[in-house]
């Protein structure tokens, strides 16, 4: 019975209600109501806090929340391990990556070597994809700058300049190239707090003590290329994730170094799962490197 109380916790803790909960689960919402209410009775403890439709965790539901994700995580690697000896044919891997570019290159190469495992990536931010590998919602990130933290392993995957990208009006638009001092005064659209272009170029421009015109924040890169196109200033972008396109045109910025590095990241503590071992061998296979370990017989 604990079991399953357990499993009904950690369905709403993820799913963020009841409601929902219920219909990722295919149960009804009664039932989960009441094997909640069962653990909070059983133990006297309060795990969530409701109100109205919405119910938040509490402390104690937070501290359980952790638990139950590393519980539920350690029954998928179970069953990957055990679909492994049937000839690796079976599985599912999550994925966090900060942009299709390099994910999109790993998928395909994955899936040729494993068509049977089932590959899904949610994409954000280096920051939310971090946080997505720590909460056990992603097996693997293929993101960019990572803070240090002794949970989670890194291996650097490519390394890249920032450049700047203007539309066919701006006046950098026929240079070759630009110094980051002609920058200065520049209206320029940034992404969000988190990103990892973001902070390279900001970082680089503080140092030199360049001074933009941040005109616009704007959360995707599809929303900063639009805006760009329409004149409302420069932005930035790792190079090889510029995309040819008729009206705009990518800037190297000569006299600075500015570059993002790309990483794999996973949980130190799954380290010998081999759904997560296979995926590091073929990736990094790809971009003419060799990983550290060997995958688990």
């Amino acid at each position: 019975m604990l079991k399953s109380e357990l499993r009904a916790f950690h369905a709403v803790a993820r799913f963020g209600g009841f409601s929902n909960a219920a219909k990722a689960c295919n149960v009804s919402q009664p039932t989960l109501s009441t094997q909640v209410k069962a653990l909070e009775r059983r133990y006297k403890v309060e795990l969530f806090n409701r109100v109205g439709r919405e119910v938040h965790l509490t402390g104690p539901g937070k501290e359980l929340m952790e638990i139950t994700s590393r519980l539920v995580q350690a029954e998928t690697d179970a069953e990957s391990l055990l679909n492994s000896y049937r000839g690796f044919h079976a599985g599912a891997l999550n994925l966090a990556a900060v942009g299709p570019f390099h994910a999109t290159d790993m998928i395909v190469a994955y899936k040729q070597n494993y068509p049977g495992i089932d590959v899904q990536v949610k994409f954000g931010n280096s920051t939310h994809c971090f946080e997505q590998i720590l909460s056990f919602d992603a097996d693997v990130g293929i993101i960019a700058e990572v803070p240090v933290d002794e949970r989670v392993t890194t291996l650097l995957y490519s390394v890249h300049e920032v450049v700047a990208f203007v539309n066919s009006d701006h006046h950098f638009y026929d240079r070759a190239s630009i110094s980051i001092h002609e920058l200065d005064g520049e209206k320029t659209i940034r992404r969000e707090a988190g990103s990892t272009t973001r902070t390279a170029i900001e970082r680089e421009l503080d140092n030199r003590d360049v001074k933009v015109d941040a005109v616009l924040e704007l959360g995707s890169r599809e929303a900063i290329w639009k805006a760009v196109e329409q004149g409302l200033g420069l932005g930035f972008v790792a190079d090889f994730e510029f995309v040819p396109h008729p009206n705009l045109r990518p800037i190297p910025i000569t006299d600075a170094d500015i570059q993002t590095n790309y990483y794999l990241a996973f949980l130190k503590e799954r380290e010998q799962s081999r759904l997560i071992n296979s995926f590091c061998d073929v990736a990094l296979g790809r971009n003419g490197k060799k990983s550290t370990w060997s995958p688990v017989a």
